[in-house]
């Protein structure tokens, strides 16, 4: 077994992880893409309360991915306060409406009629939490200096997947809304300069009477080629 050293200044440790076998291997990953399969956009929540606690772990779950030079440049805002549900709902719906009215193209909208979406959304005050992922642009260190961060909107989207998968494995459900342009959350929520608004998560259960979609995944063949 490897063991610690000093590689570049900086202090790195073995490695530590079980090897399973082939059989294990395999049965544990069709065993999660089964569970993942499972997972649905919800739009109709249940205001059932979730557990601050819960969402901590989630959000350290998505802590846990990996970014350019390890930078970690997002910022999660865990909301439950009802007066600012309501403010972010308000300023939701109105991008939303223009978006439905001016700004999306007939072929969008065509595109969007399977999911029954619209300008209205109620979830945003309903689910008991929503999280708000921010991407910081630059990091500011003690003396209020720029500092570069790398490859943000991959690294922002690696943890937002994370997050997604650590919700459902919770069993919650949420939706990957994205208000455009989503200014307004940074503005309600007093984030500072760095800070760009990624994505919008209502997170909760789902409601009694929630109905989702009925729509199939590409398969395999559709997004996969293999070069053997």
């Amino acid at each position: 077994m490897a063991s610690a050293k000093i590689i570049n200044g900086y202090q790195h440790i073995p490695y530590e992880q079980q090897i399973l076998s082939e059989k294990e291997s395999f049965s544990r990953s069709r065993e999660f893409y089964e569970f993942l399969d499972k997972r649905r956009s919800v739009r109709h929540f249940s205001d059932k309360e979730v557990s601050e606690e819960i969402i901590k772990n989630l959000l350290l779950s998505a802590g846990t991915a990996p970014s350019g030079a390890h930078k970690q440049p997002w910022k999660f805002c865990a909301i439950s306060n009802q007066q600012l549900k309501s403010d972010i709902r308000r300023a939701a719906e109105e991008e939303e409406k223009r978006n439905y009215e001016s700004r999306m193209s007939d072929r969008w909208l065509k595109d969007l009629e399977p999911l029954g979406t619209d300008s209205e959304k109620a979830f945003l005050e309903i689910a008991p939490w929503l999280i708000v992922v921010f991407k910081e642009s630059y990091e500011l260190n003690e003396k209020e200096e720029k500092q570069t961060n790398y490859y943000v909107n991959e690294s922002v989207g690696i943890a937002c997947g994370m997050l997604i998968t650590a919700i459902h494995q919770a069993g919650l459900v949420t939706l990957t809304h994205t208000p455009s342009p989503m200014n307004f959350l940074a503005r309600i929520l007093g984030r500072p300069e760095n800070e760009r608004a990624f994505l919008l998560l209502p997170v909760g259960y789902p409601a009694e009477d929630a109905l989702v979609p009925d729509i199939y995944r590409k398969k395999l063949d559709d997004i996969a080629d293999f070069y053997k």
